[in-house]
């Protein structure tokens, strides 16, 4: 009888756990994002921050409106051509998520590219980004 109780718990436990989770929003990166980071478009990029921003680019540091981020994001790529775009890591719960990755550019520099996003109404909006050399 305790054998019968456990595995209905259990059963019980399972199944509140999968419409919890079922009912939670989930987001993914948009791939977009990580395309863009590929080719070096920030054009494309800045489709996806938050009205406001906080950049970090090398010595750059600083919270910026979406236009001033792509700016100087696309400053940082025209001087820094992209070779290849790895991500290496990405995670999160419920509505924030973040990535990092590794740029190669192809002057021979390495950078970590990290960002956060947050869930904005049903999509995710770039709310912090840094590139800084590894």
């Amino acid at each position: 009888m305790k054998k019968l109780n456990l595995i209905m718990l259990v059963f019980f436990l399972g199944f509140v756990i999968t419409v919890k989770s079922a009912l939670l929003p989930i987001f993914n990166i948009p791939p977009k994002i990580f395309d863009a980071i590929k080719v070096g478009n920030a054009t494309e990029l800045a489709k996806y921050f938050n009205s406001s921003i906080e950049l970090v680019v090398i010595n750059i540091d600083d919270v910026y409106s979406k236009q001033q981020a792509e700016k100087i994001l696309k400053d940082f790529f025209d001087k820094n051509k992209v070779k290849n775009f790895n991500v290496l890591h990405q995670g999160g719960k419920e509505s924030a998520q973040y990535a990092i990755g590794s740029l190669e550019t192809v002057n021979g520099k390495t950078y970590r590219v990290y960002f956060l996003l947050k869930g904005s109404g049903s999509n995710l909006l770039i709310h912090q980004m840094r590139i800084e050399e590894e």
